[in-house]
Formats: structure tokens, sequence, C-alpha cells
């Protein structure tokens, strides 16, 4: 494997047609740079330069080992420029991920933000449900995502690293003209009676039900299972029942429903950040990362 920064010594060399010369330019002594040119001839084996009385000329084989060079020197100039420009945020791509309920809220205004200070990097946006964001994280189709658990159910993946961003409060969804729809806050122990709206058995609010009422003392009855929180909030607004659901996947809800706050009374969801833990991560997937943080912690302070 030839040396390229001996490379560079032949191409200084034989541009400038002295060994003096080239050494003044290249910060070396002549006798320090004449021994890398030896080095060099020593590796391919063959005398690369003739010495003349004013200076030197390239041998066959230093021209064409300088033409190659010249090339590859060109190249890696090329590859510094680029990764200096990935470095500085004007070009490249990153891959994010993202989940429903919080993309449409803390995740536009991290896109919007993005994309106004670093117009330059291409974002691609990925919505899905947890299972396949770990995966993509996995498989590095994406480079980091907004997950989220409870604490009965923490993400434990090994390769992951974890950063929590917020706690997201569940929060109690009534229709306007329910009894409760002018009431602040409430406990579940006043909602034993309510008949619920409820996503499907395996989604992790119906666990956040069923956890909330069993500590208030009562099992729930429920009155409908919904897809969706787009569903469960129609069938909340005609007054088929109550829901529970976390914040921010009704932070943009319907007008005729209310949303009552339940303190502590029922568990919060924990929103993190999640990148592989085995990886150089690239300025612009950092820079997403940072505005994740600051999204999220200025949310919860306007909160």
């Amino acid at each position: 494997m030839l040396d390229v920064r001996r490379l560079a010594v032949l191409v200084t060399i034989l541009d400038h047609g002295s060994l003096t010369a080239a050494a003044k330019t290249l910060g070396y002594s002549p006798s320090a740079l004449s021994q890398q040119l030896q080095r060099l001839e020593q590796e391919v084996g063959q005398p690369l330069v003739r010495r003349q009385p004013r200076g030197v000329t390239a041998t066959e084989a230093g021209a064409l080992l300088a033409g190659h060079a010249r090339y590859i020197l060109r190249r890696l100039r090329a590859a510094e420029s680029e990764l200096g420009e990935l470095a500085g945020l004007r070009r490249g791509r990153i891959a994010v991920g993202t989940f429903p309920t919080i993309g449409t809220t803390l995740m536009p205004v991290a896109i919007s933000r993005f994309r106004r200070d670093y117009p330059d990097v291409r974002l691609d946006v990925h919505s899905a449900r947890f299972d396949e964001l770990v995966a993509a994280l996995q498989e590095n189709t994406i480079g980091l995502s907004l997950l989220w658990d409870y604490e009965w159910n923490r993400i434990d993946e090994p390769d992951l690293s974890i950063i929590p961003l917020f706690e997201d409060p569940t929060v109690l969804v009534v229709s306007q003209d329910h009894r409760l729809g002018r009431t602040r806050h409430v406990t579940m122990s006043m909602l034993r009676h309510e008949e619920w709206i409820v996503r499907k058995r395996d989604h992790p609010v119906a666990e956040v039900l069923e956890r909330s009422c069993r500590a208030a003392g009562f099992s729930p009855t429920i009155a409908f299972e919904a897809n969706d929180y787009q569903e469960a909030l129609a069938m909340v607004s005609v007054g088929l029942g109550v829901a529970l659901a976390p914040r921010t996947a009704v932070q943009s809800a319907r007008p005729d429903v209310r949303i009552v706050s339940l303190g502590q009374d029922a568990p919060s969801r924990r929103v993190v950040v999640a990148h592989r833990s085995d990886r150089v991560r690239p300025p612009g997937e950092r820079a997403m990362h940072q505005i994740l943080v600051d999204v999220a912690r200025e949310q919860l302070v306007a909160g």
C-alpha cells in the first residue's frame, strides 16, 4: 500500500522541479524530503526522478505514478471539502422517526426549526408504530426516533441510547355538555359510574385505564373500543362515554370535547428520543436531537 503523504511529496517535487523548492513548500528540510522520496522509490522498486544539475525531472515510472497521485489527491481534497460541508451542515441527509400523537404536536415545531436553521440538509421523517421504529433504528434506516413508554414497561433495548424528553400526562376527555365539562380537575374515584371509550385492548392506554380504575377501587364499564384517538374523541363528543388519553394525543382536540386534568391519578407516559449507541452520529442528527430537546423543554414550560 503506497503512502499518500509520500505521493504528495512526489507530486510537489515534480511540480516545483526541485527538491529544495519542494522542501520549502512542504516545510521539510531538503534531507528529510530526500529520505521520503527514497522510501517511495523503495516501495515501488523503481527510480521516480532523475537528479540533474538544475533540479529534477520525472522518470517514466515517476510520471506515471505522479499522474495517478494527482487524481488521488484531488479526490481526497474533494472528500475533505464534502466532509467539511457535512460538518458545517451545508449538505447531507438525515432520517428521523416519530409516532402519530407526537407527530401532530412536538414534531412539526422541530421540523420547522430544523429546516429554518439547516435548509441545505435533507430531512426525512418516518411515522410508525413503536416496534417498527425500534426495528428501523436497529437496522439503521433511521438515525434517531421519538419513542414512548410507561413505568411498568420501560424500553429495554441494550443497543439503544434512551434520553428522556418529558412526561406526557394522562388526561380525561369528556363531551362539552358532560357534568364534568367545566371542571378543571377530577380524581378517578369520581368516575366509577362512567362508561368508557377505550382504544383496542392491545393498546397501552387500555392498560392505563385498567390500572387507574383498579387503583381507585373499581372496574371500568366499556361502552366502545376505538381504533384511533380521532374515533375515540368522536364517540366522546356524542356522549357515548368518557376516555383517557395522553395530553399530546388530544392537544388539538375537537371543539365539542373538554380536557380535564387527572393530576397523578393516572400514570403518565414518558416520551424519549432514541438512537443506536454504537453509531458515530452525523452532525445533522446531533443538531436535530438538540432541537427536539429544546422544543420539548419550551412546550413543557408553556404548558
